[in-house]
């Protein structure tokens, strides 16, 4: 049975490698604000709001979490965790910074020359403070922003599992979605019910081997977010709760949350009849996921991807349509790097993990776009998504 988390093995080869980066560089002790990545090195995933929380990555491999009181039996639970220390609330009479410098002072890092993916603590969510380098004066920081994205760019055979399981269940939930899409029936009505038919199934199947490992939603999920009719010509377009019309044009997207990682499945389909105006778009899109799925080798360069897709839109003459670039990773983000775009210059190499999704988008007609998740081998690309990307299977009712 496929192991729905990823195991202390996995956790361990994570840790390791961030302790060689720390040894070359002669830390000490490295302090992690970012969620995503104390979720990548501990297995604990928490709500972000206006109390910081970090996670203390020791020299030695021990990992503490610094957590307000709320959240201590929370962190306990991580089986990655190896320590929890706290602060009351926030903002308190003793600000949780200066309870923080106080812990690390405690640990032997008062003097000691540390490494930071930030200078503390930022929030949306009305939380005002100190940098670490104010409450903790004698201390050397350095701030490695990016360290844990660039560990993510490849992923392990255990990720590429979760990602694959998390496409299995957003195939479903797309199924669902376009068997119930029909005319007089609204957005909200068709995704609500095909996302949670398909969680329902998903619970049942997995049983208590699933975890999502998410703050935000669990299951498997599938809608339009708005992009119906003309709608469908605003790429990141806000539910409208449009009423499906026949002819319509849908832009669609489904995933599932998997021990943490997502996948991205995404369908240009159409409500029980096309147009000739819409078939020449939908055949530009299809020829444009292709060309870019050719693309993709290792070796090769993301902007490369980018490159032969825009040269499409040139020779075509359908500059007026194009909005954004082909893709991007995916793993623990629904968004990650590096991107296919023309000012890319990352390297393909296996094991990358990425969404393909060129689009048009044509006003007062609708949207063009299939995505499809897909990892990098040795000699191309294997489809994570498998859901049929040809017309004909794509007209509802």
């Amino acid at each position: 049975m496929l192991q729905l988390g990823c195991s202390a093995s996995e956790y361990k080869r994570r840790v390791s490698t961030v302790q060689a980066v720390m040894e070359q560089n002669g830390f000490d002790a490295f302090i992690f604000w970012n969620p995503t990545s104390v979720f990548y090195l501990s297995g604990f995933t928490f709500i972000p709001t206006e109390r910081p929380m970090c996670l203390i990555l020791g020299l030695d491999g021990k990992r503490t979490m610094f957590v307000p009181r709320l959240e201590v039996e929370h962190a306990q639970e991580s089986p990655q965790v190896d320590a929890v220390v706290y602060y009351m609330e926030y903002p308190s009479e003793k600000h949780p910074m200066n309870v923080l410098a106080e812990k690390l002072t405690d640990m032997g890092y008062a003097k000691a020359k540390l490494g930071a993916d930030a200078d503390g603590y930022a929030s949306s969510q009305g939380y005002r403070g100190p940098r670490l380098s104010e409450v903790l004066p004698e201390t050397n920081i350095t701030v490695m922003r990016d360290l844990i994205e660039q560990l993510r760019v490849i992923k392990s055979e255990e990720e590429i599992a979760l990602i694959r399981e998390s496409a299995r269940w957003g195939n479903l939930a797309h199924a669902l979605l376009q068997e119930y899409s029909l005319p007089g029936r609204t957005e909200n009505e068709i995704s609500m019910r095909a996302s949670l038919e398909a969680t329902t199934m998903m619970i049942k199947t997995l049983g208590q081997s699933y975890n999502p490992s998410s703050a935000g939603r669990a299951g498997a999920s599938a809608g339009f977010r708005g992009q119906i009719g003309p709608n469908a010509a605003l790429p990141h377009a806000i539910t409208i709760n449009a009423v499906l019309k026949k002819g319509d044009v849908l832009v669609t997207g489904a995933g599932a949350t998997v021990a943490g990682y997502v996948s991205e499945l995404e369908r240009t389909m159409f409500v029980q009849e096309v147009s000739i105006e819409q078939r020449k778009f939908f055949d530009h899109m299809l020829a444009l996921q292709d060309i870019a799925f050719e693309a993709i080798r290792p070796g090769r360069k993301c902007s490369d991807v980018d490159k032969v897709v825009m040269d499409y839109f040139e020779k075509h003459n359908l500059w007026e349509y194009w909005r954004h670039h082909t893709g991007h990773a995916i793993g623990l983000l629904g968004h990650e790097a590096p991107f296919f775009d023309i000012g890319d210059h990352t390297v393909i190499e296996p094991g990358m993990v990425f969404t393909v999704e060129p689009g048009l988008y044509v006003p007062g007609l609708g949207g063009f776009r299939h995505s499809d998740t897909v990892v990098v081998t040795k000699t191309g690309i294997e489809f994570l998504t498998y859901y049929p990307r040809q017309l004909k299977d794509l007209i509802t009712g």
